[in-house]
């Protein structure tokens, strides 16, 4: 079974930078799509960023320019780094560990990290 653990986060100011990090791992058979969410108090949860097994990347478009999600060595962990920060960033973000894709097949997995709060403020 797969586990899913998040780590990084914390407090920055306006346009500084935090990144992020999560880190799939149970299986040593699965490639895997990730997504980031993250989910602010009195709103919507909202779509930042999905990476795919071979790194293509898309992001929301409040995200594209100042967001970029990679892919670690090992290829089980990505990263969210978030540059040129602001204010209305500051939610939790949330890893999410969408599939894991073999030679013999593709399986949705859909699990979620446990979250990682990020503030922006002066």
């Amino acid at each position: 079974q797969v586990k899913v653990l998040q780590s990084g986060g914390g407090s920055a100011q306006p346009g500084g930078s935090l990144t992020l990090s999560c880190t799939a791992s149970g299986r040593d058979d699965c490639k895997y799509d990730m997504n980031w969410y993250r989910l602010a108090p009195g709103k919507e949860r909202e779509f930042v960023s999905h990476i795919d097994s071979d790194g293509d990347t898309t992001y929301g478009d409040s995200m594209k320019g100042r967001f970029t999600s990679s892919q670690g060595n090992p290829k089980n962990t990505v990263y969210l780094k978030m540059n040129s920060l602001k204010p209305e960033d500051t939610a939790t973000y949330f890893c999410v560990v969408v599939r894991c894709i073999t030679p013999g097949g593709v399986s949705m997995l859909e699990l979620w990290g446990q979250g990682t709060l990020v503030t922006v403020s002066s």
